[in-house]
C-alpha cells in the first residue's frame, strides 16, 4: 500500500538525525516521492540531557556490552519522545545513532530499533540505512549525497555546486545538476573530508566544561600552530582518493597535538585543520564549485567559515542563503532517502561511498496490525 502511494507521488515523510555531536535529535517532515523535493514541513529538536549524553559518549567507539545497550535505550526514547508530535505522517526516516564505523572492517553501528519505533508509533519506518553499503564493500558514508542532488535541483542550480555538512566529521558533496539523476555517471562525487566540530567540542568539554566553542570565541582570540597544523595534514588520510569516510574517533590524537598550547591557541588550530581539511578535500573534486553551501553546526562559527573562504577560489556561503535549512539538511536526507528505501531506489553508489554497485540499502519496517 504505501508503495503504491509513494508511485504516484510525494507522500509526508519525517527524517530524524542523531549526530556525531550528541547534542539532540533533529526531526523535519518532507514531502517528496524520493526523486523530488515537493515541500518542506515542520521540523522538531528534542535535546539530549547533559546526563544522557553522558549516556552516548561513554558508548561511542564500541560495538557492544552494557555501554552500547544503555546508549540505544537512550537513543530510542528520545526519538520516540520528538516524533509523538507529529501527525499524519505516512513514513518515517530513522538513522539512529552511530557509535562505531569500521567500513575497511566491513562493520558499522548504528543503534535504535526501528522495528520497534514502527511499532511504538504505528507508522512504517525505513532504518539501517548504512548496512547493506558496507556489506558491498561501501564506505556506508556519506549518505546525504542523493538528497543534496535533489536539493541542487530544487534551488535551480545550472552549475556544479558542493555542499559541505560540518558537522562532528566533515563531509563533501560535489553535485553536477545538469544531470538528469544522482544514479547517472558524473553526476555526483561525495567523501568524508576530515574531522570538524568533535576535536573543538572535545577540547571545549576536556577544558570548559562545555559543549562547543561559541560562536567560535575562543578561537577568534588564538593563533595556529603551524607544526601541529602540517602534522595533521600528514595523515595517510588525506592522500588517499574519495570515496572516503571516517568514525567520529579516527583523529582523536588532534587533541595530543595541542596538548601544550594555550586555550586559544588550540582552539584556533583546531578550527584551522578543520578548515584545511576541507580545502585538500576540494582538490578531489572534478571542477571548482560556483558556491560551497556550508550546513551543520560549523556554519555557525565564523572563524571556520573565514577560514575556509580565504582558502578557497569559490564562494563560501551557509546553506540559508539559498532558502536551506543548516539545522535540518541532514534529517531531511533522511526522509527522502526513507523515500527511496520505500520504492526500491539506490541510496548510495560507487561515487558517493565507493561502493562497487547502485545500492537501495535500508531495512523497511511496518507495524504490526
Amino acid at each position: 500500500m504505501l508503495k503504491a502511494k509513494l508511485s504516484k507521488g510525494p507522500i509526508r515523510i519525517a527524517g530524524t538525525m542523531s549526530g556525531t555531536s550528541m547534542d539532540g535529535v533533529d526531526v523535519a517532515v518532507l514531502e517528496t516521492d524520493g526523486e523530488q523535493i515537493f515541500e518542506f514541513g515542520e521540523t522538531a529538536y528534542r535535546p539530549y540531557s547533559e546526563a544522557e549524553q553522558r549516556v552516548i559518549s561513554r558508548a561511542m567507539g564500541q560495538w557492544s556490552g552494557p555501554d552500547v545497550d544503555r546508549a540505544a535505550v537512550t537513543v530510542q526514547v528520545a526519538h520516540q519522545q520528538v516524533l509523538k508530535g507529529l501527525e499524519n505522517l505516512e513514513l518515517i526516516g530513522f538513522h539512529g545513532q552511530t557509535l562505531s564505523h569500521d567500513p575497511r572492517g566491513g562493520r558499522t553501528l548504528q543503534v535504535g530499533d526501528g522495528a520497534g519505533l514502527a511499532q511504538d508509533l504505528k507508522t512504517p519506518v525505513a532504518w539501517d540505512f548504512r548496512g547493506a553499503d558496507v556489506q558491498m564493500g561501501g564506505e556506508g558514508a556519506p549518505l546525504a549525497p542523493f538528497f543534496h542532488f535533489a536539493c541542487a535541483k530544487w534551488m535551480k542550480a545550472d552549475a556544479p555546486v558542493a555542499f559541505l555538512n560540518l558537522g562532528g566529521v566533515g563531509n563533501l558533496t560535489w553535485v553536477d545538476p545538469r544531470k538528469s539523476g544522482p544514479e547517472q555517471e558524473g553526476a555526483l562525487l561525495a567523501f568524508d573530508t576530515g574531522p570538524a566540530n568533535a576535536p573543538i567540542d572535545d577540547l571545549m568539554r576536556e577544558r570548559f566544561g562545555k559543549g562547543y566553542d561559541e560562536n567560535g570565541s575562543l578561537a577568534m582570540k588564538g593563533v595556529v600552530e603551524t607544526g601541529a597544523l602540517e602534522l595533521f595534514l600528514a595523515e595517510t588520510f588525506f592522500s588517499r582518493m574519495p570515496p572516503k569516510s571516517l568514525d567520529r574517533n579516527d583523529f582523536a590524537e588532534m587533541i595530543t597535538l595541542v596538548r601544550e598550547l594555550s586555550d586559544a591557541d588550540a582552539a584556533a588550530t583546531l578550527t584551522g585543520m578543520a578548515a584545511a581539511a576541507v580545502a585538500q578535500g576540494m582538490e578531489h573534486c572534478p571542477s571548482l564549485p560556483e558556491t560551497l553551501l556550508v550546513t551543520g553546526g560549523g556554519r555557525k562559527n565564523p572563524v571556520l567559515m573565514e577560514m575556509l573562504r580565504v582558502s578557497l577560489d569559490c564562494d563560501v556561503e551557509p546553506v540559508e542563503a539559498v532558502g536551506l535549512d543548516g539545522d535540518m539538511l541532514e534529517a531531511q536526507a533522511f526522509a527522502f532517502l526513507a523515500a527511496r528505501v520505500a520504492r526500491g531506489l539506490p541510496t548510495s553508489g560507487p561515487s558517493t561511498t565507493g561502493v562497487k554497485a547502485l545500492v537501495g540499502g535500508g531495512v523497511l519496517s511496518y507495524p504490526a496490525a
